[in-house]
C-alpha cells in the first residue's frame, strides 16, 4: 500500500516502522475473513484492513478523531489477521504505533481516562493479590458483573523441595497468582517430576503488556527493564551454570517477553539483554516434547476427563504455536481434542479488553463456549489466565490451564522420586 509520510513523520522511528509495515498490505481482505470484530459489526473499519488504512491516514497527515480512536480501540489484537495475511503485515506492531499517535491528539473523556489508569496501575500493583483476596471473601455479596470478574479462590498446593541442576525461570506475573496460583506450583511440580528446578526471581513483576497495550508504552518498558534486572543474575550466573531458559505458562505474557527485543530495540543500555531475554522466553507448551519423554510412565491417565483445549490468541497467533499442546497431551494418553467450528477465534478476554469493551468481549465468550461445549469435553483446559477466567465466567464446566490437568495426573510415585 502506497504511504507517503507528513512532515510530522518522516525520519521518525515510528514513522518509518510504520509506513515500511503499511506498504506490505495489498489490501487484499483476507484478514477480515478471521477478524472477530469484523464479524460481529460487518464494519470495515472494524477490521484490520480498514484499521490500517486509518493508520495511513494519520501517518499522512489526516487529523484523527474519536472515531478513529474507537476502532483502534475496538480491536482484540488477537492477531489472527497476521495469521492469515498473506503479505506477512506485521500488523500488532503497526497497531502499537497507531494507537500511539491517535491517542497523543484524541482526547479522552474523563471517565473513560480514569478507568484505563485504574486498570493500568491496578492490575500490575503489588496491592491487586490483596484485592483480589479480599474480592474472593466477599463474592458471593458481589453483584453479577463483579462476581465473574473475581474467581473462586484457589489452593496452589506444595511448591516442590528438591534441587535439580536443571534450573528454569518462571514469571510470578501480576494477575496469574492472584487469580490462579495454582497454575504456577503445578508448572514446578512437573518440571520437578521431569528433573528440572523452577525459579522465581522475587523482583520481576509484571510483564509490562497491560500498560503497554493501554498505551503507557514509557510504563510497559520501565516494568520490561526492572525484568531484565531481576532475571539478569539468574542468566549470567557466576557459575557459568546460567538457566536454560524463561518458561511462560501464560501466554500473553510470552508473546511480550518474546517481543523484548524488538521493544527496546532502540535502548542503549538494554537492547542486547533484550534480545538475550527474547531468545530464552519459551512457553511451557514449547518443552511438552522434551517433558513427554521425561514423564512417560508417570503419568496416570486412566479415569482422567475427557479435554478441549482452547488454544489462546496469544499462542496460536502470537507465538505461531499451533498443535503442540493437544498432541503431547495424546502422547500421554489424555483424551483432548480442539473445538471443531472456530478454533482460531479469540474468545474476547484479550487482557483488559473485557473491561473496556464488554459487549463485544462476552459475545465472543458465548461464541466460543458453544463450540467448546460441543465437545461435549468435561473440562476445557487453555494456556492463558485471561482466557481461562474468561471463560470460567460463562460456564458451568471446569476450565483449567492444561498443565494443572498435567499434574493432576502425576504418580505419587513421580512427586516423591
Amino acid at each position: 500500500m502506497q504511504t507517503t509520510l507528513s512532515a510530522e513523520y518522516q525520519n521518525t522511528p515510528d514513522g518509518l516502522a510504520a509506513e515500511a509495515i503499511v506498504r506490505k498490505c495489498v489490501h487484499c481482505g483476507f484478514c477480515t475473513a478471521t477478524c472477530p470484530t469484523y464479524q460481529l459489526l460487518g464494519d470495515e473499519l472494524d477490521g484490520p484492513r480498514g484499521r490500517i488504512y486509518l493508520i495511513k491516514q494519520v501517518l499522512e497527515g489526516a487529523t484523527p478523531t474519536r472515531s478513529t480512536q474507537m476502532h483502534l480501540d475496538r480491536c482484540l489484537t488477537c492477531r489472527n489477521c497476521e495469521s492469515t495475511c498473506p503479505s506477512g503485515v506485521d500488523y500488532g506492531h503497526l497497531l502499537d504505533i497507531g494507537r500511539k499517535l491517535v491517542d497523543a491528539k484524541v482526547l479522552r473523556p474523563l471517565p473513560e481516562k480514569a478507568l484505563r489508569w485504574a486498570l493500568k496501575e491496578g492490575l500490575p500493583s503489588p496491592l491487586f493479590g490483596p484485592a483480589m483476596t479480599l474480592g474472593q471473601l466477599v463474592r458471593p455479596l458481589l453483584p453479577a458483573v463483579l462476581k465473574v470478574k473475581v474467581p473462586p479462590r484457589q489452593q496452589a498446593g506444595l511448591w516442590p523441595r528438591r534441587s535439580h541442576a536443571r534450573q528454569v525461570l518462571l514469571l510470578a506475573g501480576c494477575a496469574q497468582p492472584a487469580m490462579g496460583p495454582n497454575i504456577h506450583s503445578a508448572t514446578a511440580r512437573v518440571l520437578d517430576a521431569a528433573g528440572i528446578q523452577a525459579v522465581v526471581a522475587p523482583k520481576a513483576g509484571c510483564c509490562g503488556a497491560v500498560k503497554f497495550h493501554l498505551n503507557d508504552q514509557d510504563g510497559g518498558k520501565a516494568e520490561m527493564r526492572a525484568n531484565i534486572d531481576a532475571w539478569w543474575p539468574f542468566i549470567e550466573s557466576a557459575s557459568g551454570q546460567g538457566v536454560e531458559a524463561i518458561l511462560m505458562n501464560a501466554s500473553g505474557c510470552g508473546v511480550t517477553v518474546k517481543d523484548y527485543g524488538h521493544i527496546l530495540r532502540d535502548d542503549p543500555a538494554y537492547a542486547d539483554k533484550a534480545a538475550r531475554v527474547s531468545a530464552l522466553t519459551r512457553d511451557l507448551s514449547e518443552w511438552l516434547p522434551e517433558l513427554v519423554v521425561a514423564l512417560r510412565g508417570k503419568v496416570e491417565t486412566t479415569g482422567q476427563p475427557a479435554l478441549v483445549f482452547h488454544p489462546p490468541c496469544t499462542l496460536q497467533h502470537g507465538q505461531k504455536l499451533r498443535g503442540g499442546v493437544e498432541s503431547h497431551l495424546a502422547e500421554l494418553g489424555f483424551r483432548v481434542r480442539l473445538a471443531r467450528q472456530e478454533s482460531h477465534l479469540c474468545c474476547g478476554s484479550a487482557g483488559t479488553y473485557s473491561v473496556l469493551n464488554p459487549t463485544l468481549s462476552y459475545q465472543l465468550r458465548d461464541r466460543k463456549l458453544e463450540n467448546l461445549q460441543a465437545a461435549q469435553a468435561e473440562v476445557i483446559i487453555s494456556a492463558n489466565i485471561g482466557c481461562i477466567t474468561h471463560l470460567q465466567s460463562g460456564t458451568s464446566v471446569a476450565v483449567k490451564h492444561w498443565v494443572e490437568v498435567l499434574d493432576a495426573a502425576l504418580s505419587q510415585d513421580a512427586v516423591n522420586a
